[in-house]
């Protein structure tokens, strides 16, 4: 893994500039790519750049240049330099791989421990709270305006839990600390983007938490949200943010477990710990990854498969 100084060491005789975050995008995935098409937009207007993202939640869609982000990708184009942020792998750029493959030359920039590195160039830092607080350092922080502060700590709140998981160290701290010397509306931030529900999205994760169910004498709980609740609720997966950590802050919890139905016989799981277990080793065993208190998977099998499953690996850890 190679780590440079500045993003600008990577822009000598590049015009056209890609850039692509992973699937079902959240605040880390957003705020870096944001942040970043932003920085550049900002500061080297006369290069190209493409931002290709999933539809991101409503909640991120008052940010500069939201309304830019390409959905589409079954346009051809070449792109001198392809970026990758925030994502562990080239699956989880979904459609955009096309444009990495034929990129002159590609970058990665993450933060997640599973992340072996697939770009020509990989600035990958597991201790990192966030891909928004490794993409900090590469920036040039006089030319940071409000805009582009405003994407990286809304990344670093959403990934720390708003400085609470213990990805959080003291680079964290001082670096939300010098964003928020930039005149960011940070109350707003995480209000409007990580607390504030809609009533549906309360009654959903009502719903989850009534429903969940303890298990290896109440060190680990899960809950599930099927199709049939998707359809009556009139939800998307959008609207399950914050079920995971909520059955996670449980009394005598260790092991959060969210799932969520996408398809026949086929759930996305969400996987939390809060001091003992390696989630992202389970993650990574199903095909999924992560980070060791936060990690994700997809699995097929009904519940009951699943949570046999995951429960053979937890014991590994907690037994």
């Amino acid at each position: 893994m190679t780590k440079m100084s500045k993003i600008t060491d990577f822009l000598d005789g590049v015009n056209v500039i890609g850039m692509a975050g992973h699937i079902r995008p959240d605040g880390d995935c957003v705020g870096s790519c944001l942040g970043l098409y932003t920085y550049l937009k900002n500061n080297f207007p006369d290069k190209e750049i493409d931002l290709y993202l999933e539809e991101i939640p409503d909640k991120f869609d008052n940010l500069k240049y939201a309304s830019e982000i390409i959905n589409d990708t079954s346009a051809d184009k070449h792109y001198d330099l392809f970026i990758t942020l925030d994502a562990s792998d080239l699956e989880r750029i979904g459609g955009a791989v096309k444009y990495f493959n034929n990129a002159d030359k590609t970058l990665c920039i993450d933060h997640h421990v599973s992340n072996k590195g697939f770009a020509d160039t990989n600035i990958i830092e597991p201790e990192s709270s966030s891909a928004c607080e490794t993409l900090f350092f590469l920036l040039d922080e006089d030319k940071i305006n409000v805009d582009v502060a405003t994407d990286l700590y809304l990344g670093i709140i959403h990934d720390s839990g708003v400085f609470k998981y213990s990805c959080t160290s003291l680079r964290t701290m001082t670096t939300a600390g010098k964003l928020m010397e930039k005149g960011i509306p940070f109350t707003d931030i995480i209000d409007d983007t990580f607390y504030t529900k809609t009533y549906v999205q309360n009654q959903i994760m009502g719903r989850a938490l009534m429903e969940s169910v303890l298990f290896y004498e109440g060190q680990c709980i899960f809950s599930v949200v099927k199709s049939d609740e998707f359809e009556f609720y009139n939800i998307t997966s959008k609207d399950l943010d914050g079920i995971v950590e909520q059955l996670r802050i449980t009394k005598g919890v260790e092991v959060a477990i969210f799932l969520y139905q996408t398809n026949e016989l086929e759930y996305k799981i969400s996987l939390r710990s809060k001091n003992k277990v390696d989630v992202s080793a389970i993650a990574s065993y199903f095909g999924g990854g992560g980070h060791v208190r936060a990690a994700g998977c997809t699995m097929h099998g009904t519940v009951y498969d699943v949570i046999n499953n995951i429960s053979e690996r937890l014991a590994l850890q907690l037994d």
